[in-house]
């Protein structure tokens, strides 16, 4: 394999789509030489059909607002890789949606999920609908005329669609009310979905917890663990409360959260009463993160700064792609931070993960450490094929078991001669060689 003659080749054909492009060559490069070292990969050109995606969707989605007004946005749906199992993303609804992101989500996709070892393919898709500021029957409307268009082309054992970034419970309801009643059938195609109806104890929780449990393993290795320890979060969403959660109930501090207007540091860390307010705020559709500094006036408010120079023994990243760059890694560095690990999906740009791994700090990528939300996605549709509920503490326990088998995964590639650990590189080498056997084993289709 040729890393450069393959990237330039992408280029050529999807010019501008840089994050998708980003998250291609983190891959290529983790994988060259095991992929080097199996010609039955070369030959049956397994990268060539791993990196684009097997289909894409783009439609028009027409809504009228609470006035009679017409909007029109655009939707999509990327299937990219079902090797190992249907396709399985969530939908992201946000103004910065594009192909080029979108992409580069459904690629990881296809790595994340197959390191649960669930068996659930790659795939993403979304909007740039923004449903901050629009009532709950715009996002009604809005969700039912997406649904419209994407409805076909999904099902329980095709393509299971998720929440991601602007949508939530609600969202997903709306969406699973109407593919309901234009399939004729109750087949849980959705995951996400409320517990009167399908949902899984321990979703909401799922990314956050087990970005946790992850982490924990990861101190684990150098014979330690959260208690007393500094955590520099971003983000003030669903991932962060369920991180701030954990981190406490383990004996951790949690010392800051962050929006697009800045961050908050409070000193005192995050206790039940400010961890439950995060919800809240979240709830408040302002997108701000600044009032939290008039609810704890203990707490700082900093505006339109990242939260990455404060002192931190872990910082972890929970908001969005490309969040930390290498000035942030620098400060990271050198105020003491001993681990970092990716919650958001490709937090960190390819400059800070080099500063990181140049200073033997122990980084883990998101397709990792995030992995337990599709992952209890995943034991949500095990739940509604079986007609079953888990009790949270069974939930719970296949978490731990699910984020246990990725670390070790991680570190069976990912080990260094030095015994430094290289969590990018197990992380891609384990999804690789799962999904590239699988493709391997169905023929050239």
């Amino acid at each position: 394999m040729n890393v450069k003659e393959i990237l330039t080749n992408l280029e050529t054909k999807h010019p501008n789509e840089k994050e998708y492009l980003q998250a291609v060559k983190e891959v290529l490069e983790s994988i060259e030489t095991i992929y080097n070292e199996n010609p039955q990969y070369e030959s049956a050109k397994v990268i060539e059909r791993l990196v684009e995606p097997d289909r894409i969707f783009t439609f028009r989605i027409s809504w009228i607002d609470d006035s009679g007004n017409v909007h029109v946005n655009l939707g999509h749906r990327i299937q990219f890789n079902n090797a190992i199992g249907p396709y399985k993303g969530g939908i992201r609804l946000h103004p910065s949606v594009n192909l080029s992101i979108l992409k580069f989500l459904g690629f990881e996709q296809i790595f994340k999920n197959a390191l649960t070892t669930l068996p659930m393919g790659g795939a993403k898709g979304g909007s740039d609908f923004n449903p901050k500021g629009k009532s709950d029957t715009e996002i009604m409307r809005f969700c039912q005329a997406f649904m419209l268009e994407l409805w076909r082309f999904i099902g329980p054992s095709t393509d299971v669609p998720a929440g991601d970034i602007g949508t939530g419970a609600r969202e997903i309801g709306f969406m699973y009310g109407m593919y309901k009643k234009l399939q004729q059938e109750n087949s849980g195609v959705f995951t996400g979905k409320g517990l009167n109806w399908g949902g899984s104890l321990i979703r909401p929780e799922a990314t956050g917890f087990g970005g946790v449990y992850f982490t924990k393993e990861m101190l684990e290795t150098k014979n330690d663990d959260f208690k007393g320890k500094i955590i520099a979060l971003s983000g003030f969403g669903n991932v962060t409360w369920g991180v701030a959660l954990k981190i406490t109930e383990l004996g951790g501090k949690v010392v800051t959260i962050s929006g697009p207007d800045g961050y908050i540091y409070d000193e005192k860390g995050l206790d039940n009463d400010k961890i439950s307010y995060l919800l809240q705020l979240r709830a408040s559709n302002n997108d701000i993160v600044s009032p939290y500094a008039d609810e704890f006036p203990e707490a700082t408010f900093y505006p339109n700064e990242k939260p990455w120079g404060v002192k931190c023994d872990i910082a972890m990243p929970c908001a969005t792609q490309n969040e930390l760059n290498g000035e942030d890694a620098e400060k990271l560095i050198a105020n003491g931070v001993q681990y970092v690990a990716e919650v958001s999906n490709m937090g960190c740009t390819p400059e800070a993960i080099h500063e990181f791994h140049k200073a033997k700090i122990l980084y883990a990528p998101g397709k990792a450490v995030n992995a337990g939300g599709v992952g209890v996605s995943g034991l949500e549709m095990s739940q509604n094929a079986m007609k079953i509920n888990w009790t949270k503490e069974e939930v719970d326990v296949k978490l731990h078991q699910i984020m246990h088998s990725i670390h070790v995964s991680c570190l069976k590639f990912g080990t260094e001669e030095d015994g430094y650990i290289n969590y990018v590189k197990g992380a891609n080498i384990a999804g690789f060689i799962k999904v590239a056997d699988s493709m391997l084993d169905q023929g050239v289709i």
